[in-house]
């Protein structure tokens, strides 16, 4: 049977189709992609580290302050006879301008330009894990309400064929054609199903809550969706293209990266810096103005560390193990998107082949049953078998319901692997999130406080 057939007899099985359908898997992800809390958080959490980078350049620019001072002072005289003189008032007023630039920090500031930078990569690649996660946890809740809805008419199906049959086979006995055992086969088969369809209500219910979380509206009525046909065509291949693309691989790179410029950056506190020093200052008296001055200053200042008591030494050596630890880090990030892609593609494997093996079995518990129950009336068949053959077909056809679902989440599971699970490489109808707007209005920004929210 092929991939459209076995979709087609789901769909009739479980009583859905397109006309009737109102969220598809598309919009699903479009919602997820544009409201999901955690995804939206994670886009905050980069507008927060784009600010690292100018706050790095901020030692390039230049300190300026102001300041200024206003007093009031009484003198009194203390001379007596005729050359006693008034108390003294004078009302001193002063105030300065400074200016300090620095020419050269040891190259802290290039380095901590740099470690900014990276982190700021690193952040973007986290987004990208994020954005995949969601879109993969849609796709997987979506899945799974489509799965538990159809495993749920099945079973829905299934009770009310065994009542139908345990009311033929209490009028048989009726009339002596079977025995009591026959009917107490029926009722505990009708108990059975019962059960699993409440268990079946249970799995939709938690499921819908899923799909709520992730997507933030309740489902509606949710129609099959096709698997991803865009995959890599052999093993190595996702192997190699998750090592490459992977972004937790990615993260993880740019976050050794900035360890290293860390490095550099403490070292540079054991290098001398140079500034260049400028105040303008002015004082007088306000009342009387009998004292006025004017004073302009120009310094260049050289600051050489001899011994910082071994503390920045210290902290270089942490920097350095700092970077050991993120070396690892990466390399253990390297073996996860291995296995996460091996894992993918082994899942794919495994529900495509159990997709071919539930189609025939559904096809051939199909026969079965009608031969069976054609057997049964001419009395060559018991109820017990006519029970055990329906219970072969609902067997056969919710392990096919399970194994669509399972293909379906393998290849984004697979695309999630090699970096290709997001709005963009899906083709999403949505406005791409650029990671690049809020960096480019703040890189070089002098002052200002507003911030963007989106």
């Amino acid at each position: 049977m092929t991939k459209i057939g076995v979709i087609a007899v789901v769909a009739a099985t479980v009583g859905i189709s397109g006309p009737v359908s109102t969220q598809s898997l598309e919009e699903t992800l479009v919602r997820a992609y544009e409201g999901n809390p955690t995804l939206k958080s994670e886009r905050a959490r980069l507008r927060a580290t784009d600010e690292r980078v100018p706050q790095a350049l901020s030692n390039w620019r230049p300190t300026i302050s102001v300041s200024g001072s206003y007093g009031w002072e009484r003198n009194d005289a203390t001379t007596t006879g005729p050359q006693a003189k008034e108390a003294d008032i004078t009302e001193p007023l002063s105030g300065s301008l400074t200016i300090r630039q620095n020419l050269y920090r040891g190259g802290r500031t290039s380095a901590a330009t740099k470690e900014a930078e990276n982190n700021v990569k690193a952040v973007r690649s986290r987004v990208s894990v994020v954005e995949q996660l969601v879109l993969l946890s849609a796709t997987t809740a979506y899945a799974d309400v489509v799965r538990d809805q159809a495993v749920l008419e099945l079973n829905n199906n299934n009770e009310r064929v065994l009542r139908r049959q345990l009311e033929a086979t209490r009028d048989r006995f009726r009339v002596g054609e079977v025995t009591r055992t026959d009917v107490s086969l029926a009722e505990s088969r009708l108990s059975r199903a019962q059960a699993d369809r409440i268990a079946a209500e249970g799995s939709l219910t938690g499921s819908r809550a899923s799909y709520e979380n992730v997507v933030g509206v309740v489902p509606g009525t949710l129609k099959l969706a096709k698997p991803l046909s865009d995959l890599p065509k052999t093993l190595a291949e996702a192997v190699e293209l998750a090592k490459k693309n992977n972004f937790t691989v990615r993260q993880t790179r740019f976050i050794e990266r900035a360890a290293e410029n860390n490095v550099q950056e403490v070292a540079g506190e054991l290098l001398p810096t140079f500034s260049l020093n400028g105040s303008l200052s002015t004082t007088e008296e306000a009342v009387n103005r009998k004292s006025d001055s004017q004073t302009v200053t120009v310094t260049a200042q050289v600051s050489m560390p001899l011994y910082s008591s071994g503390s920045v030494a210290s902290r270089v050596r942490e920097a350095k193990q700092v970077v050991s630890q993120r070396r690892d880090e990466f390399s253990q990030a390297v073996r996860d998107a291995t296995e996460a892609a091996s894992s993918a593609w082994q899942a794919l494997e495994t529900a495509r082949a159990q997709i071919q093996a539930f189609s025939a079995a559904v096809k051939a518990a199909e026969i079965a049953l009608e031969g069976v129950r054609e057997e049964a009336n001419v009395g060559s068949r018991t109820v017990l078998d006519v029970l055990d053959a329906e219970q072969e077909l609902l067997d056969a056809r919710v392990g096919l319901v399970r194994a669509l679902r399972d293909e379906l989440v393998a290849t984004y599971r697979l695309r999630q692997a090699v970096g290709e699970l997001t709005a963009q490489k899906l083709g999403l109808p949505v406005v791409i999130y650029n990671v690049e707007t809020n960096y480019r209005r703040v890189r070089n920004k002098w002052w200002g406080l507003g911030i963007d929210k989106e």
